[in-house]
């Protein structure tokens, strides 16, 4: 693997490579929460609020009822007075959708985009050379960031093209990304699922989770993000009522077209494709914790969170089916050791969304040409066909489904620090043997779309013209997957001891045999979903819809925490 060296660390970056953080379970606020407002102290109407409170109550903030109007004039942008005011009765509306009190205000500063990405550009400007090693791998393995390409500076380009605001839990403050700082034009929903970011982190502390690796970060945002986008939904609801309806509270200001599209386009849609699960898979997940349980069951979640992307994936895992802890035992010769990151994890993990958003990929990144998963199975559609607002995609799939534990274990030799030559180990646990060979199909299916030679016994070689020039040794035994990857077949024995190339005869495609495409088993058998590696069948002409329709649900929802 080779790469040109770049030392810079993202934001995104922080929040997945950090030390490991013992899992702590966030405790429930131990003083009870003030009442809610009783027939003689809440506004009868929206135009006739009565005085405030004697006391804090849900529903009411710093002045201001959730259903009561402000002097605000939009068109213009915000004062500071207006946006002073919008905030309040913002909490104030949070308070009332979620049922949960603010303990304190929340500051809200406005940054211009040009700030925000000078700002964004200075994060990642300190990382290691073994932290750059690190991310180049782990975004390798899925086969969505090449070689010739650096994964940090990948992330940072996502981060700065797609940020629209955020909640620092580190700083306890919110920050709102817009083209005007002195009177800016904002969304009141995206400002209320930050301020939700706040009032969770007053109620259960965020950065007590646990989220040291992609996939502990996606579960937990499982029910971080599954329950601010559902208080999302909730409140664009009521935005929505007319008037007189019940549960009407008037109108809730909106922004600009313009400033609602993050201010770029996305280096990789890939990488957002991972980070976008718990945003479309927790929504559902908490909805259904509400409708059986009220808000208590959603709270007793921060308790006990979920413990995979599994479990927001499938939610009648949740508590059910814990991940399997996997062990890599260390069998690499004196050439090659494992990566060392003196300050964080050596190890990476991805879960389902992860296996999933490897095998989606290629639809998105061919336009539709190549499909191991078929781009029309990704939609969560309605009756109608219309794309379901609260739960969009569906990350599920043949060859992701049956997960139950991965690790990735980087390797590195005296000189990869000015090479960039690097490989990895990469251990998946399955459900049964049958989800283990199941994956392999569907590996071979992308390692065949990568252009890989089979040059012997599960052993491929992957082109330098495709960016991956790489050799891969895969072992299925019994419910484990294990995946090799070094430099070249002759090193792979370098990394595993255990692999002996046996030589097969020289253009052996990696499916049939002979020249066959992503779809296709070692006996040319169709294994593949219906209209796999097509570029003109059901899907097809949506996929570049997807694509849209990501990036447009990826910037209406991201703007939320900063970790």
């Amino acid at each position: 693997m080779r790469r040109p060296a770049l030392v810079v660390v993202a934001l995104v970056v922080l929040s997945v490579v950090t030390p490991a953080v013992a899992l702590q379970s966030a405790a429930a606020p131990t003083a009870a929460a003030p009442a809610a407002p009783t027939d003689t102290d809440a506004p009868a109407t929206q135009s006739s609020a009565p005085p405030d409170p004697e006391r804090d109550v849900l529903g009411w903030e710093n002045g201001y009822w959730y259903n009561e109007s402000v002097a605000v004039n939009s068109g213009d942008g915000l004062n500071q007075t207006e946006l002073d005011a919008v905030v309040a009765r913002s909490m104030a509306r949070v308070e009332e959708v979620r049922q949960l009190e603010f303990e304190s205000t929340v500051p809200v500063d406005i940054l211009s985009r040009a700030e925000f990405r000078e700002q964004n550009r200075e994060g990642y400007s300190n990382v290691s050379i073994e932290n750059s090693l690190h991310q180049n791998v782990k975004y390798e393995v899925l086969f969505m960031v090449n070689e010739t390409t650096d994964a940090v500076a990948v992330q940072e380009a996502n981060q700065g093209a797609s940020v629209g605001g955020y909640y620092s839990p580190a700083e306890k403050r919110i920050v709102v990304v817009s083209d005007n700082t002195t009177s800016p034009q904002l969304s009141e929903v995206t400002l209320a699922q930050e301020l939700f970011h706040a009032l969770q982190d007053q109620q259960y502390d965020l950065t007590s989770f646990n989220q040291s690796t992609r996939e502990k970060h996606n579960a937990i945002d499982g029910i971080v993000e599954g329950d601010g986008n559902y208080v999302d939904y909730l409140y664009q609801q009521r935005c929505e009522l007319n008037e007189g309806a019940e549960g009407y509270w008037g109108e809730c200001l909106q922004d600009t077209p313009t400033n609602g599209t993050g201010g770029g386009q996305l280096a990789n849609i890939g990488l957002y494709l991972l980070v976008y699960q718990p945003y479309s898979d927790g929504p559902p997940f908490v909805k259904q914790l509400h409708e059986r349980g009220g808000w208590e069951a959603v709270n007793a979640v921060y308790e006990n969170p979920p413990a995979s992307t599994e479990q927001t994936i499938h939610p009648k895992k949740y508590g059910e089916d814990a991940p399997t802890p996997i062990r890599i035992e260390d069998r690499s010769n004196e050439s090659w050791e494992p990566l060392d990151l003196p300050d964080s994890l050596d190890y990476a993990e991805f879960g389902e969304a992860g296996v999933f958003s490897m095998f989606m990929y290629p639809a998105l990144e061919t336009q539709g040409q190549t499909q191991i998963i078929p781009a029309a199975s990704f939609f969560n559609r309605n009756g109608a066909g219309e794309i379901n607002p609260l739960d969009p995609y569906n990350y599920t799939s043949q060859y992701s489904a049956g997960w139950d534990g991965d690790k990735l274990l980087p390797y590195v030799t005296n000189g990869s620090a000015d090479t960039n030559e690097t490989g990895y180990v990469w251990k998946l646990a399955w459900d049964s043997p049958d989800d283990a060979e199941e994956f392999y199909t569907g590996y071979r299916q992308l390692l065949d779309y990568r252009g890989a030679e089979r040059v012997g016994e599960d052993t491929y070689v992957l082109p330098d013209s495709g960016g991956y020039g790489d050799a891969v040794h895969v072992m299925v035994e019994g419910n484990t997957t294990t995946i090799v990857n070094a430099p070249t077949v002759d090193s792979l024995s370098g990394v595993d001891d255990r692999i002996e190339v046996q030589e097969v005869p020289n253009g052996t495609n990696v499916t049939n045999g002979t020249n066959g495409t992503a779809g296709t088993s070692d006996a040319g058998e169709d294994t593949s979903d219906e209209d796999a590696s097509t570029g003109d069948g059901p899907g097809f002409g949506v996929v570049a819809a997807v694509v849209a329709l990501l990036v447009a649900a990826l910037f209406a929802r991201t703007r939320t925490r900063r970790d």
